[in-house]
């Protein structure tokens, strides 16, 4: 179902804007070996800007570009805003390599997109947090994963706050323009909660339907009357030979 959607400054949005989540990254897999083994920590040696995609995260953000390439130049974006963390960054330059936007394109690196920071839960499966900090799997449970915030860490409100930021700073440079975001899986729910002004309850609702898979695509579209609607969400390349990976919600900090 279209949603209309008719938010302040309206008139200054993008004409297209895709929200887009990572490939695959050598975290995902980890976190899924980790929680299989019934570790409490997940085994990565570098720092969670640093983790890189998969092999299948590679072919994931190829195969997103070269669907793209198959659309005339409207509906293609002229411009991409990344996450610097590089799962994010390798994926909107293998979108690119493979012709999902001109090849002169610019990559523009936001730090606002980063993904939400898990402070101390950093690294730590959802086992991991109530044997280590069960202190902080009872206040996420009390307080719900949109106010919870771990020590160094954030809150979903806190991601949304960044994100206020970072829109702002689209309507005031890229109004008219073709704006694809490359960034994470909060990043994409909280951007869904800005956009559309949702409640607390409904974006946790929407988060509860399902996972947002890698490479999956959330799409916005200006309407007539200068606001923007939600054309499609969590759409990913119909090639079933690139195999679609999704991140469940974490209690704590697994890598994403």
């Amino acid at each position: 179902m279209l949603k209309d959607l008719k938010p302040r400054n309206a008139l200054h949005w993008p004409s297209r804007l895709w929200i887009v989540r990572h490939g695959e990254s050598a975290g995902n897999v980890a976190r899924d070996a980790a929680q299989a083994s019934g570790a409490d920590r997940i085994e990565l040696a570098a720092r969670d800007v640093d983790i890189m995609l998969s092999p299948r995260g590679a072919e994931q953000a190829a195969a997103l570009g070269a669907w793209f390439a198959q659309a005339g130049a409207d509906d293609r974006p002229d411009i991409i805003l990344a996450s610097p963390y590089v799962r994010a960054c390798h994926t909107a330059r293998l979108f690119r390599d493979h012709g999902g936007t001109d090849d002169d394109a610019p990559i523009c690196v936001d730090e606002r997109l980063r993904e939400k920071e898990f402070g101390i839960l950093d690294g730590l499966t959802t086992s991991g947090v109530a044997s280590v900090y069960p202190d902080q799997a009872e206040f996420r449970r009390l307080l719900g994963k949109f106010y919870h915030r771990p020590p160094g860490g954030e809150s979903w409100c806190d991601v949304i706050l960044r994100l206020r930021s970072l829109m702002d700073t689209i309507a005031l440079h890229h109004a008219g323009r073709r704006v694809m975001i490359v960034a994470h899986q909060v990043v994409v729910l909280c951007l869904r909660y800005v956009i559309e002004t949702l409640s607390e309850e409904q974006i946790l609702a929407i988060d509860r339907q399902g996972d947002v898979a890698n490479c999956s695509v959330t799409e916005y579209r200006a309407d007539p009357g200068g606001g923007l609607m939600l054309v499609r969400y969590n759409d990913v390349v119909p090639d079933d030979a690139v195999p679609v990976t999704a991140e469940p919600e974490r209690t704590g900090g697994v890598r994403g």
